[in-house]
């Protein structure tokens, strides 16, 4: 999967009704990557972490502790592409997410999930970017 098919999908997956926590479009991208081929649901975990890996910076999450900072980064994904490159362009437009604690946690079990459902079996995922809080060093530098 590359990055514009990975937009797409959340793009295609987002709810029209109100989604505060992402809880909708996690349940939708599940369903939608176990109907499909692995590769895809490891694609879409790639990009995940990719995108997630970007917003691991210190001007985001420099106010917030432990997984605030996984989860409010989340939510940026979740919003879609024109947020994403949004608060990219502009760390202010981040100060909603982290002020508000906007959340999207179950966005970040969502390839998991469809793994599993796949499979059959959990699967001990290991994407090229890490999206932990501050595995990105050059994100968090001085």
């Amino acid at each position: 999967m590359n990055e514009d098919a990975f937009w797409q999908l959340i793009e295609d997956c987002t709810p029209t009704e109100s989604d505060p926590d992402a809880e909708l479009l996690a349940a939708t991208l599940t369903e939608r990557l176990a109907q499909s081929p692995l590769s895809l649901v490891i694609g879409f975990a790639e990009q995940l972490s990719w995108a997630l890996h970007r917003l691991d910076r210190k001007e985001y999450g420099h106010n917030l502790g432990g997984d605030a900072v996984l989860y409010t980064r989340a939510a940026v994904v979740a919003a879609g592409l024109t947020e994403f490159e949004n608060v990219l362009r502009d760390p202010a437009a981040f100060t909603p997410y982290a002020t508000d604690l906007i959340w999207a946690e179950s966005l970040l079990y969502t390839p998991d999930r469809a793994y599993r459902r796949i499979t059959g079996e959990e699967w001990d995922r290991d994407t090229r970017y890490s999206y932990e809080s501050c595995s990105n060093t050059e994100g968090w530098a001085d």
